[in-house]
């Protein structure tokens, strides 16, 4: 038998999610976005995602690995759709649970990246990993570097590849280990693995500490949906924000989103 996650409703206080997310290193946020938000982003990314060629030739061996050959990804999703950028990476509740994690540890906490996955037919489990670790030179232990979350676009289930958590791995040992290190520990044995299964709109929360990985997906439809990352501000960003996301793009954009993209001081 499997773990299972917490869920809590979007109408939850946002310090009843943090505390499930200290406790158990991730949470289900059901109801996270509106079903017209949701209609929204996808029909504004959804010709040029569905365009994506999933070509690994640029990629070295680790990273084939890691992504696997059938699935699609889109950097920059706040410079591709407005209603990411102001509906999702702003949303309210989003926003207050960096409060509560983040800003114990910096004066503003940024973007780390916005990103949509759409995993196609065939595509295998993903190496489980921590997000943090692309921080490889951080000292630790040490404060919470990262606020990171997986929304469904799509229903996510366990047959189409819903994200794999292993609640509790925030706080194991091996967190203090060097990358190289984590990566050479065992795999999480199967009961020890919760699947985030969530309608679309709705989300998995998670510490960038917390071990984590899509799912197979075992159906014959796409399952889409996006990572979207938040960081301490004097952290460098995983993803460039400032070019992945056009200037003029930006300066159409609420004065919050332009802040979290970086142009703040």
């Amino acid at each position: 038998m499997s773990e299972a996650l917490q869920r809590l409703d979007a109408s939850a206080h946002p310090d009843d999610i943090v505390a499930a997310v200290e406790r158990d290193g991730a949470v289900i946020v059901e109801g996270l976005l509106a079903p017209e938000v949701v209609d929204r982003v996808n029909e504004e990314v959804g010709a040029t995602l569905d365009a994506v060629d999933p070509d690994e030739e640029l990629f070295n061996d680790v990273m084939k690995a890691f992504h696997g050959p059938f699935t699609k990804q889109l950097a920059g999703a706040p410079g591709l759709s407005r209603t990411f950028a102001v509906d999702v990476m702003c949303n309210p509740l989003l926003l207050a649970i960096c409060d509560r994690v983040l800003l114990p540890s910096c004066a503003r906490y940024q973007l780390n990246l916005g990103h949509l996955l759409q995993r196609g037919p065939g595509s295998d489990e993903q190496l489980l990993h921590r997000d943090e670790l692309v921080w490889s030179d951080m000292p630790r232990p040490g404060p919470e570097l990262q606020l990171a979350t997986v929304i469904a676009f799509v229903d996510f289930t366990r047959e189409n590849g819903a994200t794999r958590v292993v609640p509790g791995s925030h706080r194991w040992p091996d967190r203090n280990l060097s990358p190289i290190e984590q990566v050479m520990q065992p795999r999480p044995s199967d009961d020890k693995i919760a699947y985030a299964e969530m309608p679309a709109g709705s989300a998995v929360v998670y510490l960038g500490g917390t071990i984590h990985g899509g799912g197979a997906n075992s159906t014959d439809v796409p399952r889409r949906g996006a990572h979207l990352s938040y960081c301490l501000g004097w952290l460098r960003t995983e993803e460039n924000n400032y070019l992945s996301i056009p200037p003029a793009m930006v300066a159409t954009l609420p004065t919050q989103a332009q802040e979290l993209i970086g142009y703040a001081v």
